[in-house]
């Protein structure tokens, strides 16, 4: 019971120690914070971004479209290409085309797909295929149809011209003579020339070294 006395002020100094508090720094020796925090950030789970989702049973505008226009040749061109009367074929480089007219108001449809789209908007292109009509004035009394494969689409488009221009031909014999004094009926037998061996291309020749 003697000690009783002597354990109580030890008790008070031990309570007002703190282990949060700061140890003073000696030199030499790093800092030290006994201080434990228990905060913790809880971040939202339904952070992640929207996913598009895309029903698979929904056609694509372009698809409808394509979908339609192959049902609108097929009605236009019964018994399909083979069975037309007015028609002509053009050939350009690796492209060939089959051209069919038929007495309309001027649309001009390739591969089911609108000439306009088919050719990427390209206006040096479009006008193009439509210099046989335009010579003759038969821009807006045509509608044609093409069935184009083969070559890019630079090769398709003039092989496209010459197709309608023999087309033209099946309409009247009088058109010869217009059609011809604009280079229309002549077939661009150009080509690219084939590589040869020991030379990078055609006619280039690797680079000379004296030494």
């Amino acid at each position: 019971m003697a000690m009783s006395p002597a354990i109580s002020p030890l008790t008070s100094s031990l309570s007002s120690l703190s282990f949060s508090s700061q140890i003073s720094q000696k030199p030499g020796i790093p800092f030290v914070s006994l201080h434990r925090s228990k905060s913790i950030s809880i971040s939202p789970k339904n952070d992640k971004t929207p996913k598009l989702v895309v029903s698979a049973t929904e056609a694509a505008p372009a698809e409808l479209e394509t979908t339609d226009l192959k049902k609108y040749v097929k009605s236009r061109l019964p018994g399909g290409f083979a069975a037309q009367t007015i028609f002509g074929t053009g050939r350009r480089k690796c492209a060939i085309a089959r051209v069919v007219l038929q007495e309309g108001t001027g649309k001009f449809i390739i591969n089911y797909r609108d000439a306009k789209e088919y050719l990427q908007g390209n206006p040096l292109w479009l006008q193009y295929i439509k210099v046989p009509l335009v010579t003759l004035g038969y821009e807006t009394s045509y509608d044609v149809f093409v069935k184009a494969h083969g070559g890019g689409l630079s090769g398709q488009a003039q092989a496209i011209t010459l197709g309608v221009a023999r087309a033209l031909l099946k309409v009247s014999q009088d058109h010869r003579s217009p059609l011809k004094k604009e280079g229309l009926l002549t077939r661009d037998s150009r080509v690219v020339e084939r590589k040869k061996a020991g030379l990078h291309k055609a006619r280039k020749a690797p680079q000379y070294s004296k030494r």
